[in-house]
């Protein structure tokens, strides 16, 4: 009998032990999905062409993106009639809602197969009302914990359909619904008990913003003003409605071009053919609209579909149902940037709520006249409005949907599925774009280069060292071309008196902001930068490691004059892994001078209870007790290790829960007499928990605590996912890293130093796989799987 497995922390002397296993070497990926916890998703499914089929579909592949070895995804999908799908390996059953005997014998199926833990059915009323007794019935034989995603919930129900509803809601663990409006009504209307259900968004595409002009042109609509429906037609989508009032928009707008995006339902052709379409073609022609509209008869790839949203100027959702609870085509116009104006659907008044001029009645052709011309004249506006959008749905990402669906699973799963992350494969797109042949660009437009902000050594010097780290693990010679230009903008911020400028305007003038602020924490950057450089001089030209040893040279002198606390760590830093190839100790006694001052600080402030170097925490904590360890690496005294393990063993314990990280808020420093942990929520920077990792990293070379290779999993998922929000910081789409956490939101901006921090401490992670790897292609993770496996094996034998 197969048994099914869950991932837990191994000892590491089994996994020691396991490492020399021959039998799980063999255990490919395929097989390992089949030890897992399995998910069971009843809703129809591709290549069934309708909407819930799509987002079934997208929800499957986020969750399978997100996560590995939690759990296995199969469908159960929904058809009826005589019906002819083709589908992948993932569908494992049919539920035909034509045949009611056989989804009695279905239950049973589900209830005999032990791998399946968990039912997740879409629920749509149109898939069950030939025989919703039958439903009913089939849903009560369930022997497995049901999560029951509504994705229509009607307003003011006779008492035959809410106590329908009540049914399916009374043998459910949990309720989805995807608008808090649907959760009131819930509430309301049913007297469903609100703690049972989870209000998860409708899930949309992360996209990388393309310039809306160069869209126009790959489509051949360059001169157009576009607006723009998608979805499966049928009378329902009133599309009639935007072409009654496109002639008076045409009259103030005669570059406007109504795009309607999508083929007609499948089920609408199999009960009328195409005489809604037929109709919409002849009101065309009476109306002299023929170079004003173009049909895109087609169900268009995901791609293709953004890009055409991209491209639109402004969206039309014209739906006459008011009962609509939620619209995918909706959340996805607002995603991509476009403004949208919309009918009053639940969901488009609780999404457009700050802008509720974009509201216009059913089937009210004036009134949308009056909205689109209005939105067209003011440029602005439409800006605003994007932006806005932009904001407003980030946290609705299918990466943000998955985590909030897979949170449910777990709790659903009686301890039987534990998550764990994906790691995403190394991306140096975004850092590319924001770099220049003169250096990386300070700040990004949600993804786009600011190049108005000019440029920082600061970041630079970052830049410098995460492409050293990129280098060092895959030698990829394009690398070089990076790395040299971050050092030539280091030594273009030296000064002839040995400090560096911080600040660089985008002319490539030093801006007067350097003679305003403090730059010895800039300083300290650039000796790390330079150290780390020179440390993997066996992989250099001779040439450019020559000109980064006289640089750091020529930088020394001011550096023995800094008492700037975390100046005084970089520099440290720096001077360690520059360190490591000589055999003279060069610059052991500067490290020695630097480090006897952190000592000291050390000293003055510390006690039993505040084990820090200052009387509060602050930015770059992490930085102080990893220099301390580096100075000990360099020194071999004893002081600058103990100090060391205690100054970070302290900061640990202010900023790690056991299955969590909160770094110090910038809102709100910790002062050494408050006694709580961190009250503020929000102002988490990707800098601080990157260089968490990089010195839990330090740490777990030089003690081999276990603890601290847990912590760098718990502190990189945070960049995941695993936060406050439960929302991913890293962009996989862009490679770009969000700019910050804050209490209720993520900022969007993708600037330089939120994203060469994140790629910062996914490279180190990728040189811990490399260390902790025993076997190759195995990974920690699936290690920690395979012990399950053995011991599994061994209880089952």
């Amino acid at each position: 009998m197969r048994k099914r497995i869950s991932l837990i922390q191994p000892q590491s002397l089994i996994e020691t032990e396991l490492t020399n296993s021959i039998e799980f070497m063999q255990l490919d990926e395929k097989s390992i999905d089949l030890l897992l916890p399995e998910i069971l998703f009843i809703t129809s499914y591709p290549s069934r062409e309708c909407g819930i089929a799509t987002y079934s579909q997208d929800l499957l592949r986020a969750l399978n993106n997100k996560f590995q070895y939690s759990f296995s995804l199969k469908v159960c999908a929904v058809e009826s009639k005589l019906s002819d799908y083709s589908y992948g390996n993932e569908v494992k059953y049919v539920f035909n809602t034509s045949f009611p005997k056989l989804a009695l014998r279905l239950a049973k199926d589900i209830n005999d197969d032990e791998s399946i833990q968990i039912v997740v059915v879409q629920h749509e009323f149109g898939f069950f009302n030939q025989h919703p007794e039958i439903f009913l019935k089939f849903l009560s034989l369930l022997e497995k914990p049901i999560i029951i995603t509504f994705h229509t919930v009607l307003q003011s129900p006779d008492e035959t359909l809410k106590l329908h509803v009540k049914q399916i809601v009374n043998v459910a663990s949990s309720v989805v619904v995807m608008t808090k409006f649907s959760s009131e009504v819930l509430k309301r209307d049913y007297q469903v008990n609100i703690k049972k259900v989870a209000v998860i968004p409708h899930g949309t595409h992360l996209v990388s913003q393309l310039d809306r002009d160069l869209l126009k042109t790959k489509y051949h609509l360059s001169g157009r003003t576009v607006l723009s429906t998608f979805g499966l037609l049928s009378s329902g989508k009133s599309i009639e409605t935007t072409l009654e009032a496109l002639p008076a928009i045409v009259l103030q707008n005669p570059s406007i071009l109504f795009l309607i995006i999508g083929k007609t339902h499948p089920t609408v052709v199999q009960q009328e053919g195409e005489v809604y379409r037929q109709m919409l073609k002849n009101k065309i022609t009476a109306l002299k609209l023929e170079k004003h509209v173009r049909f895109i008869n087609a169900f268009l790839p995901t791609h293709t579909l953004l890009e055409y949203l991209q491209l639109s100027d402004i969206y039309l959702f014209t739906s006459k149902d008011p009962n609509q609870a939620v619209s995918g085509t909706f959340s996805y116009a607002i995603s991509c940037g476009c403004p949208v104006i919309s009918t009053p659907i639940p969901h488009a008044i609780e999404v457009l709520q700050n802008n509720s001029d974009l509201i216009f009645d059913f089937g009210n052709s004036i009134q949308l006249t009056e909205k689109v011309n209005s939105l067209l004249r003011d440029n602005s506006r439409r800006q605003k409005i994007s932006s806005d959008g932009l904001h407003r749905m980030a946290s609705t990402a299918w990466e943000n949907a998955a985590i909030a669906h897979a949170i449910l699973f777990e709790k659903t799963s009686n301890q039987q599925i534990h998550l764990h992350y994906r790691i995403p494969d190394i991306n140096l797109e975004h850092i590319r774009k924001m770099t220049t042949n003169f250096g990386i660009i300070q700040f990004a437009k949600v993804n786009h280069p600011d190049l108005d902000t000019g440029y920082t050594l600061d970041d630079n010097a970052r830049a410098l060292v995460a492409f050293c780290q990129h280098y060092e693990i895959t030698k990829d010679s394009n690398d070089l071309v990076y790395i040299s230009i971050y050092f030539q903008f280091i030594r273009f911020c030296l000064q002839p008196e040995g400090y560096f400028y911080n600040y660089v305007s985008e002319t490539y003038h030093f801006t007067a902001q350097n003679t305003t602020s403090n730059l010895a924490d800039s300083n300290g950057r650039a000796i790390w930068a330079l150290g780390y450089l020179i440390s993997i001089r066996h992989l250099l030209p001779v040439g450019l490691l020559l000109e980064a040893e006289k640089t750091l040279q020529d930088a020394l002198p001011s550096m023995s004059k800094v008492h700037s606390t975390r100046a005084m760590g970089f520099a440290i830093k720096g001077l360690y892994y520059a360190n490591l190839c000589k055999s003279d100790f060069e610059y052991v006694p500067l490290i020695e001078q630097l480090s006897d001052r952190l000592v000291q600080m050390f000293r003055h402030e510390a006690n039993h209870k505040w084990e820090w170097f200052e009387s509060y925490l602050t930015y770059a904590n992490s930085i102080l007790p990893e220099s301390m360890l580096c100075a000990w690496l360099s020194t071999h005294n004893p002081i600058y290790k103990n100090i060391a393990k205690s100054s970070f063993d302290f900061l640990l314990s202010k900023i790690f829960t056991p299955n969590s990280i909160r770094v110090i808020s910038n809102k709100n420093w910790l002062q050494k007499d408050d006694e709580k942990k961190l009250h503020h929520i929000g102002g988490e920077q990707p800098i601080d928990v990157a260089y968490t990792i990089l010195a839990l990293h330090k740490f777990y070379e030089v003690f081999e605590e276990e603890e601290y290779l847990n912590k760098i999993e718990v502190a990189f998922n945070w960049f995941l996912g695993n936060n406050h929000l439960k929302q991913i910081i890293y962009n996989p789409c862009t490679g770009g890293c969000y700019d910050g956490l804050e209490e209720h939101a993520v900022n969007l901006n993708q600037g330089a130093e939120s994203t060469i921090s994140y790629l910062m401490a996914r490279l180190t992670v990728e040189k811990l796989f490399v260390t902790i790897k025993k076997i190759s292609a195995i990974s920690r993770t699936e290690i920690h799987l395979l012990i399950n496996y053995a011991e599994q094996k061994v209880i089952t034998e």
